[in-house]
């Protein structure tokens, strides 16, 4: 008898807390729709690159989150879809769930591991778009209890000028340095160079050079070898296929098509960003000269070596706001689904930053006059289609 009276309490005890709980929910989901409760904001947003690996690149990533509420949203759990695409090329994908927000700011840290094996496919895409690239970003972030998501969009070009410079029309000498040969031996009055037909394996330069050989003799260039390095790395070499007879006293045209290896370049990939997003690019340059004795020199090419110096700043100042309501924040770009499926996008279409944010050294996130240290979340679960790993999210409270 006592222990069915135990069994009673026990279950009344249970139905009790879980009528709590749903009227709790009730009472949030009411006060929010009635506006009694503020809306969550996304206040901003701040990328940069981690570690970085032969395969991999680790993007961290700080979203800050604004919970205006006396109290922390843990009932309806917010979770965090995540993106990261250049021009159209998927790098980085995957989402985090189980994540609570607390008063004030949260800031949700998570890590998302690229593939460099993608990078050769951009590569492609920034040479056919002449040298140009949107890195977009898109965070998607969404509160159960509300009901709703906001989009965190996020967008970046980046562009470079890698061959500009090859084009001159400075006279250099050629000389050989070789014994009972008068240098120079020919003289470079103009170079030129565009891109080619980029495919996915290789990335060919077409070249033009006017040679004059000034003596009273002609000169066959049988041969003109290059060799290309970013960084150091060595992503192409080759020569020409046939040889240019130069006449006394006259200029040439001189042809050449040099090539870059794309699948060379998640190796450069990994040295630019070493290098704090900073490549050195050289293509040297050899000749070989039949003289008239008959005689077959090797010229090095050195006032024709071609440096080039390319600075990227890929996540440059990223920053969005978008709020966890029926409508986007005036001073951010978002899109807010509803539970309906109705979306409502933000007024002046670009994303700014948000006023007041920023992040100290030791992850604590100050907005105005609020500082949030850092905690962790418990019950997150994350999930991963291949593309990359997510690290435990941190959570500033």
């Amino acid at each position: 008898m006592v222990l069915e009276k135990l069994k009673a309490t026990l279950s009344t005890g249970k139905r009790g807390l879980v009528l709590a709980v749903l009227l709790l929910v009730a009472v949030l989901a009411a006060g929010f729709l009635a506006g009694v409760l503020g809306a969550p904001k996304v206040a901003g947003v701040d990328n940069e690159f981690g570690n970085v690996s032969a395969e991999t690149t680790e993007i961290e990533t700080a979203l800050v989150v604004n919970n205006p509420n006396p109290v922390g949203i843990r009932l309806g759990k917010t979770s965090v879809n995540y993106t990261v695409a250049m021009n159209g090329v998927a790098l980085a994908r995957g989402n985090e769930t189980g994540l609570g927000l607390e008063k004030g700011n949260t800031t949700l840290r998570f890590g998302t591991a690229m593939n460099n094996e993608k990078i050769p496919a951009w590569w492609v895409t920034h040479i056919r778009n002449d040298e140009e690239t949107t890195l977009k970003i898109h965070s998607t972030v969404r509160s159960s209890l509300l009901g709703r998501s906001v989009d965190v969009p996020y967008q970046q070009p980046v562009e470079t000028d890698i061959i500009g410079q090859f084009n001159s029309t400075e006279t250099r000498p050629v000389n050989a340095n070789a014994t009972l040969v008068s240098d120079p031996v020919l003289y470079v009055n103009e170079t030129s160079a565009n891109w080619g037909t980029v495919t996915e394996s290789e990335t060919p330069i077409r070249m033009q050079m006017q040679v004059y050989n000034p003596k009273s003799v002609p000169y066959t260039v049988t041969e003109i070898g290059y060799r290309v390095t970013m960084n150091d790395v060595p992503v192409g070499e080759g020569t020409t296929k046939r040889p240019y007879a130069i006449p006394p006293e006259s200029a040439k045209t001189v042809k050449m098509k040099t090539r870059i290896q794309n699948e060379e370049l998640d190796e450069w990939w990994v040295s630019h960003l070493r290098n704090d997003q900073v490549t050195d690019l050289q293509i040297t340059f050899y000749a070989r000269i039949e003289l008239p004795s008959g005689q077959t020199i090797r010229v090095p090419l050195r006032n024709l070596t071609y440096e080039k110096r390319i600075e990227t700043n890929i996540f440059g100042n990223d920053s969005a706001e978008g709020t966890l309501g029926p409508s986007a924040g005036a001073n951010g770009t978002s899109t807010v689904t509803t539970t309906d499926g109705e979306e409502t996008t933000g007024t002046d279409g670009t994303p700014t930053k948000s006023e007041g944010t920023t992040t100290g050294g030791d992850g604590a996130t100050t907005a105005g006059d609020e500082t949030t240290g850092a905690s962790t979340t418990d019950g997150g679960t994350t999930t991963d289609d291949g593309l990359l790993a997510l690290e435990p999210t941190e959570i500033a409270s």
